[in-house]
């Protein structure tokens, strides 16, 4: 049995009293006089000890199904894709758990409950992670709203198991093959779209929404401003634009694609499509049908089917296989640090830096020049 007083927040000079007997909690403001709430609070205690006072009897507290309802209506400057994996989330994976039981009688077990069997079923640390987010969020608006005394989720942490990325790409003969195959299947419509994707990293949601206003043909490169995901226009992942530097052999295919493009937007009366990869009738790309040409042509080269993420990853292990500087791959990626990009990739590359290892046993030139009073050896 307990019964407390406490000023909350600090400071305020607002006084509560907070019950927890027999598994029950209960919480309720006094106001601004603290031996009130004292005398109030001693007089609690008689009644829980007499057996007069009944902590079954509901309140207004609400479940915590109908107060993240609630919550998620408020204005936020968070956006709309992340509301709606809030959304999403507390249906798919808060609300069968917890979304019946009242605010006030959340535990931090029970938090620590749900986050383990989320753990239990595969889910990864990342996705429970976001999974934490809008559940942390609800609990500190309602114990700033007075509803609760604290957020029960607060600082509960889950373990990280070092992620194995899935990652298969393409050797650089085996991209040959690829293009070759690009070329010839339906005239070659797709070929720009598999290059592009093969020389220059970039992630599908970030293909699709390309413009011709993000390309500078004279310069050579491409500015990476937008992403598309589950049917929205968004930011790009790690929310900053970024410039990726185009091969000859990708300016010149793109720019014979805009000329394509414009020639059918005449022929057909429309305007000159904003989208580069923009499908016949100037419409958006189709995943979908990128997809689908994608596992034609590696079929049709004889090659093992890959996903168009990992077209990204061929990329990558091309570029770093050949010794070109991390920092750079990393960057024209869009990796938010360069760890990722060693986390991911570092294992593509071994034996790479062999030669360099080897030099150690060479002594730098200026170790063998004689330095004044210095003739003994080194090593004494």
């Amino acid at each position: 049995m307990g019964v407390k007083v406490r000023e909350r927040p600090k400071g305020s000079g607002a006084w509560w009293i907070f019950i927890d007997h027999q598994g029950k909690r209960k919480s309720k403001k006094i106001g601004n006089d603290e031996d009130l709430a004292r005398d109030v609070a001693e007089k609690i205690k008689a009644k829980l000890v007499l057996g007069e006072l009944d902590l079954s009897k509901k309140d207004n507290c609400p479940t915590f199904k109908a107060y993240a309802e609630k919550w998620l209506k408020l204005p936020s400057d968070r956006k709309e894709s992340t509301m709606e994996n809030y959304k999403d989330n507390l249906k798919r994976h808060v609300y069968p758990v917890i979304g019946k039981r009242r605010l006030d009688d959340l535990r931090r077990k029970d938090m620590k409950a749900l986050l383990d069997s989320l753990l239990i079923k595969g889910l990864s640390h990342s996705t429970v992670t976001a999974i934490k987010a809008p559940i942390n969020e609800v609990l500190s608006h309602a114990m700033d709203s007075e509803l609760i005394e604290s957020n029960p989720m607060r600082d509960i942490k889950t373990k990280r198991i070092k992620k194995q990325f899935d990652v298969d790409p393409l050797t650089d003969e085996e991209t040959i093959l690829l293009l070759d195959q690009a070329k010839k299947h339906m005239s070659g419509y797709y070929y720009p779209h598999i290059l592009c994707a093969l020389r220059t990293g970039m992630r599908i949601g970030e293909i699709e929404v390309l413009q011709w206003g993000d390309i500078d043909f004279n310069s050579r490169f491409i500015e990476v401003k937008r992403g598309h995901h589950k049917g929205r226009i968004t930011g790009t992942k790690n929310k900053k634009r970024r410039r990726i530097d185009m091969t000859p052999n990708l300016a010149e295919t793109l720019r014979a694609l805009r000329v394509t493009q414009k020639k059918r937007a005449l022929k057909d009366g429309r305007l000159f499509p904003e989208w580069v990869f923009a499908n016949k009738k100037g419409e958006m790309l189709s995943r979908a049908a990128f997809m689908k040409a994608l596992f034609r042509c590696l079929e049709a080269s004889k090659l093992r089917k890959i996903r168009i993420h990992d077209l990204r990853h061929t990329y990558a292990t091309i570029r770093l296989l050949r010794g070109h500087n991390p920092g750079d791959v990393s960057h024209q990626l869009g990796h938010s640090s360069i760890s990722i990009t060693y986390d991911v990739y570092a294992h593509w590359i071994p034996g790479k830096f062999k030669s360099e290892v080897d030099e150690l046993d060479n002594p730098h030139p200026s170790a063998t020049q004689a330095q004044p009073g210095n003739e003994q050896s080194q090593y004494i």
